[in-house]
């Protein structure tokens, strides 16, 4: 299956994971499993390579034969986007530099040379074809997982919400999650509504002690700065210049970011393994791997208590449907709101799945234990892909209402709870602390302690 991007750029939907090419496909980068939260979501979950529509039938499956679905939540991350115009500078420079500086008889360097660059400072960030193409396939997927909740009759009675971040990358996601309903269903001439909500799905910028005690804070991200100067990113360093016989002052951290990350961009948008790729081993790749990896997690993760606290206001809003639909159920009333669709951004989604303690490691991340560390849980390129998604699902069964959740389509087990369909009120019991507390004004507030709630 290809889409036409632009007049000369082609998005390929390739059919194998991590393997050299084969006669009749291009073949995927070696190091595409370490693209961070700039590569696709093929990657996570391989099989849609052979079939994009195809779902993981382990993993949709009720609790038991007896359950019925009566309600899901998912919150999207949105689709395959362009660079932001930082990046593009940065990819601008190192291109520059290569094409003026680089030398030698390497095989791949006369293709570095032709390379022409694309990339426009005004593309800032915003959704592709195969961004919409993400959307688009999850929803026809969902409808499959759900089909007695995302039918043409819940959609067209306006019991599916759908909300979203005002940033055109979110909602052109949304356009086109809803376009890949429409497809599902025959629907033709038809807009679906869908709210704008930045307190909800971008509550990181209005939490005034994320943005001056994190954001803006140097100190927060030291362990970043230490790792990226440190001993395992100066060789990554100097292979690289070594490889273009650059001489190695030259040779930046910004540059080894920026050609990592374009070899992602042109095979993630354009679907091709580049020659940037070439710059890069394997172990080159787990070590920027971890950078990007230890920046989410001091940024966004488990490194500072208020990333995930600064998303209480998601979780409750979650949880406060949630339990709404299980009051209906208990009171034998229909379900109101059988779909909630929310679409944002990494920064949207990772810390709720902090908050919920998914994919927390027994040791912390810093920037002396990458090699200790490559078996980590908190791995940004299996959690937060384009379109990575947190699912939630109630389901009415004979022994009450019971829950699961799924990250990027797979179960997961919520801790301190036994199995991946516990009771609802089970699951109430083990955040009771959060839904009890956790008020978005108070820990967003500068002058609270930092153990405070």
């Amino acid at each position: 299956m290809v889409e036409k991007l632009l007049p000369t750029v082609f998005i390929v939907y390739l059919s194998s994971c991590y393997v050299t090419a084969t006669p009749r496909e291009p073949g995927i980068p070696a190091i595409a499993r370490y693209f961070n939260t700039k590569g696709r979501y093929e990657e996570v979950n391989p099989y849609l390579l052979d079939d994009i529509l195809a779902i993981n039938s382990s993993a949709v499956k009720p609790p038991a034969p007896t359950c019925t679905a009566v309600h899901f939540t998912a919150i999207i991350r949105h689709g395959t986007r362009f660079p932001t115009s930082g990046n593009i500078r940065k990819i601008g420079a190192f291109d520059n530099l290569v094409k003026t500086e680089a030398n030698g008889d390497s095989s791949f360097l006369p293709e570095l040379k032709a390379w022409k660059m694309w990339y426009k400072e005004d593309m800032d960030g915003r959704l592709v074809a195969k961004g919409r193409a993400d959307h688009r396939h999850l929803a026809r997927r969902l409808v499959k997982t759900f089909p007695s909740l995302l039918t043409k009759e819940n959609l067209q009675g306006r019991r599916v919400k759908f909300i979203t971040s005002s940033k055109h990358r979110c909602v052109n996601s949304t356009l086109a999650f809803q376009q890949g309903l429409k497809e599902e269903f025959g629907i033709e001439g038809e807009d679906l509504e869908f709210t704008v909500n930045d307190a909800l799905m971008r509550f990181f910028d209005t939490c005034a002690r994320l943005v001056e005690t994190v954001e803006k804070n140097k100190k927060a991200v030291e362990e970043v700065t230490r790792f990226n100067s440190g001993p395992e990113m100066n060789r990554v360093q100097e292979k690289l210049a070594d490889r273009l016989q650059i001489p190695y002052v030259n040779v930046t951290m910004d540059g080894v970011e920026a050609a990592f990350y374009l070899c992602a961009y042109e095979f993630t948008i354009r679907g091709v393994t580049s020659p940037w790729c070439q710059l890069f081993d394997e172990s080159d790749a787990q070590v920027v791997e971890y950078s990007g990896d230890l920046k989410q997690y001091w940024k966004k993760g488990f490194g500072h208590d208020i990333n995930s606290k600064a998303s209480c206001i998601l979780f409750h809003n979650l949880f406060n449907r949630l339990n709404a639909v299980a009051s209906q159920i208990k009171a034998g009333q229909p379900v109101s709101e059988v779909v909630t669709v929310q679409i944002g951004h990494a920064e949207t989604l990772l810390p709720l799945l902090t908050l919920l303690g998914l994919f927390k490691d027994n040791t912390i991340l810093t920037s002396t234990n990458f090699a200790s560390q490559l078996g980590r849980a908190f791995r940004c390129g299996q959690i937060m892909p384009y379109a990575a998604n947190l699912l939630v699902a109630l389901y009415e069964c004979p022994d009450g209402v019971r829950l699961q959740v799924r990250v990027n389509e797979k179960p997961v087990t919520l801790p301190g709870l036994a199995g991946p369909s516990p009771l609802y009120e089970d699951v109430k019991k083990q955040y009771h602390q959060l839904l009890t507390g956790c008020d978005q004004d108070v820990v967003c507030q500068l002058n609270n302690s930092q153990g405070q709630n």
